[in-house]
């Protein structure tokens, strides 16, 4: 995972997987969604929380450290449209280690473990420092993989048919629709220099099991 870019700068996780290019932007926050930022947070409102509740049924909480991401209020205050997916380049232990970790400054908002666990680490109404944009960040709910880009047999069909049931589950919350221009890769975020999930995660296979999992 990574700090958030402000479109100024690029910030780099250490443990986790760097490298490529960036993809084309996919669009910007419309006025509306900025006035309804506004008038959430003018109003004084904040919505309930309790410790240890969870957004996707079956997952184990597994607290993020607060410096890897920031309170919100979503979709009060900024609206989900994307699932960004990502690659850890280590282990499910890892990345749950360096999400606690303070000094880390970076969190997604779930790690999907090989066998289909899956740990949720931060709230979805909450912004987790996944993506490398700032903007992105706020817009988006970002998933980890256990495994390596460069080994295919990483990606097994336990974690595609529990993190495309996570998916579903957040594309339904939020009338996401399911589809490349909003089921995105780490890749694809701008600004970014990562290629996870990389070459070998299987885009057809995903989508469709996401779309069983909604169906």
């Amino acid at each position: 995972m990574e700090r958030e870019w402000d479109g100024s700068r690029i910030s780099r996780r250490g443990l986790l997987i760097g490298g490529g290019s960036a993809a084309a932007a996919v669009g910007v926050y419309a006025g509306q969604d900025g006035f309804q930022r506004w008038w959430w947070r003018a109003s004084g409102q904040e919505r309930p929380r309790r410790d240890g509740v969870l957004d996707h049924a079956g997952a184990e909480w597994v607290a993020a450290s607060s410096a890897n991401w920031r309170r919100a209020a979503r979709p009060a205050d900024y609206a989900v449209d994307r699932v960004v997916i990502h690659v850890v380049q280590g282990s499910y232990g890892d990345a749950l280690r360096v999400f606690r970790d303070p000094l880390h400054r970076a969190a997604a908002h779930y790690v999907v473990r090989k066998d289909g666990h899956i740990a949720q680490t931060v709230r979805e109404l909450d912004v987790a420092f996944h993506s490398g944009n700032r903007e992105f960040n706020e817009r988006s709910v970002g998933i980890e993989h256990e495994g390596y880009v460069d080994r295919p047999r990483d990606f097994t069909a336990a974690m595609y048919a529990a993190s495309a049931r996570l998916t579903a589950d957040i594309c339904a919350r939020y009338a996401i629709p399911v589809d490349r221009s909003h089921i995105i890769a780490h890749s694809e975020v701008p600004g970014t220099d990562h290629t996870d999930p990389g070459p070998h995660w299987d885009w057809d296979r995903y989508l469709g099991l996401v779309r069983a999992s909604g169906a």
